[in-house]
């Protein structure tokens, strides 16, 4: 298994680099599992979108907050929420990786 840090690392540097200010990979994709290194640098944000069929998302750096119906829910760093059952997005306030945890069936 890969070293969650070391992608932590590298994947923010990879989105301090892009014009979209974000960068993923795939860790694991085990079946109907799958998880995500996702970093994103400060202000960016990914749109709403449909839920998998459950999931969690752990905040590795910085400070997030899940979007869901006008709403935020911020996360701190080292925080593990669920994902919500409805239509959400996420917003990154400061340079920050997450780990997404999803079932996809």
């Amino acid at each position: 298994m890969p070293d969650l840090e070391q992608l932590a690392v590298e994947h923010a540097a990879r989105a301090a680099e892009s014009p979209h200010g974000r960068s993923a990979h795939l860790v694991l994709h085990d079946g109907i599992l799958r998880q995500t290194v996702i970093a994103l640098t400060a202000g960016t944000t990914l749109d709403e979108h449909n839920p998998p069929t459950a999931g969690s998302v752990q905040v590795l750096r910085g400070r997030v907050s899940l979007t869901i119906a006008g709403r935020r829910q911020e996360l701190p760093a080292g925080h593990l929420e669920p994902v919500p059952q409805e239509r959400h997005g996420l917003l990154a306030h400061v340079d920050s990786v997450v780990l997404l945890t999803a079932v996809t069936a």
